[in-house]
């Protein structure tokens, strides 16, 4: 291996361990329930951006609908919950009791049969990884056999994007509507409302982000990472070597999905709901966003972008609410243009040259070895 490899090894684990310190000591010790919750919602779209890592910053595949994976993880972990709140004993006022309320009020008499098997926990639990996984693998078995890529990739996943939002409002009876699934109160009789449950919800976001992380990073150091990175940079070059780079494609893709599908489940158990507003074009291209200021590049930098440019957005939108759109857009110009390898770029290429230097000039004045003085100018 040599050395600007472990060098870069060292410092992916450097940054990895400063993460984990950060969302699992510091922030627990120092924010209110009330902020670390909101920490916890924007850690959820973390998982989107470690996705976005794989897809785009190492393959080349840009994805402009990331949003529904998300929230087809969102939606498989609350239709479970919504079952569970809508008892027949707490449905017992409804005209027909045992069904979830919106389907009551749209005059649906009995449950639809998809919703039946997410009665059962590890049928949810499956769903939430295989559901969106399916989406993206049609998706992208479509797409990348017929070696469709590039912006117009970007397209159709931005046009899924769209049809997702319009079938989920459209079909109110079976979805919710435009409301969403809502009222989301226990899970298997645990109050996920409390504060106690969520600091432990909390950390179980943390654990499986850091899960995530990890597993990203096996794919990245493997042989196929080395691939992924070929195929991004020299791809006629790969499947003239080959290698079936469609299906190298619509793996990578599958995973970042499934990724960001745990994201969206573990956003309706920290926030209580989820809505179509998470699925659509503004949120997905928000996700992107997160990815490209932390640096499309690395795992560490888009968790850091994801929880910066959140934090900024609540701050912002507090004092000038119908402004922040025009600052997103803003922000996200101002990357491509000038820094485009985001946060995690300026940090390598700006930050760590200087600590290198001082560094280096600390250890020769340790060893007795005197710098002289450059002479003055005449």
């Amino acid at each position: 291996m040599s050395a600007a490899a472990t060098n870069n090894r060292n410092l992916e684990l450097i940054g990895f361990a400063l993460i984990a310190l950060l969302i699992m000591v510091v922030l627990p010790l120092a924010l209110d329930i009330f902020r670390l919750n909101l920490i916890g919602k924007y850690l959820t779209y973390a998982f989107v951006a470690v996705g976005l890592v794989l897809c785009w910053g190492y393959t080349g595949i840009l994805s402009l609908g990331q949003g529904v994976f998300f929230g087809l993880g969102g939606y498989c972990m609350a239709m479970f919950l919504k079952l569970e709140a809508s008892s027949a004993a707490n449905t017992k006022i409804q005209s027909t009791p045992g069904i979830p309320d919106f389907m009551d009020w749209n005059q649906l008499t009995e449950l639809p049969f998809f919703w039946v098997p997410f009665n059962s926990l590890p049928f949810a639990l499956i769903a939430v990884i295989v559901v969106p996984a399916v989406v993206a693998f049609i998706l992208g078995a479509a797409m990348f056999k017929r070696r469709v890529g590039g912006v117009y990739f970007a397209i159709i996943t931005q046009a899924l994007a769209a049809v997702m939002t319009i079938l989920i409002i459209g079909r109110q009876g079976y979805t919710g509507g435009i409301n969403g699934i809502t009222d989301l109160r226990t899970l298997l009789g645990w109050d996920i409302r409390t504060d106690g449950a969520k600091y432990i919800l909390y950390f179980v976001c943390c654990i499986l982000l850091l899960g995530s992380m990890l597993l990203a990073r096996f794919v990245l150091s493997s042989k196929l990472g080395r691939i992924l990175v070929a195929i991004r940079d020299k791809e006629d070059r790969v499947r003239f070597s080959g290698y079936s780079v469609g299906d190298f494609k619509i793996f990578i893709f599958c995973l970042a999905s499934a990724i960001a599908a745990v994201g969206g489940a573990m956003f309706t158990l920290q926030v209580g709901f989820m809505s179509p507003s998470f699925v659509g074009i503004v949120p997905s291209i928000e996700m992107v966003i997160f990815a490209a200021v932390g640096g499309r590049h690395s795992l560490v930098g888009a968790v850091i972008g994801t929880l910066l440019v959140n934090w900024a957005k609540t701050a912002f939108s507090e004092s000038f609410p119908e402004l922040w759109l025009f600052a997103m857009g803003g922000l996200f110009i101002a990357v491509a243009l000038a820094f485009p390898r985001g946060l995690a770029g300026i940090f390598t290429d700006q930050v760590l040259p200087y600590i290198e230097k001082l560094w280096s000039r600390n250890r020769r004045g340790q060893d007795g070895v005197v710098v002289p003085n450059p002479a003055p100018a005449e």
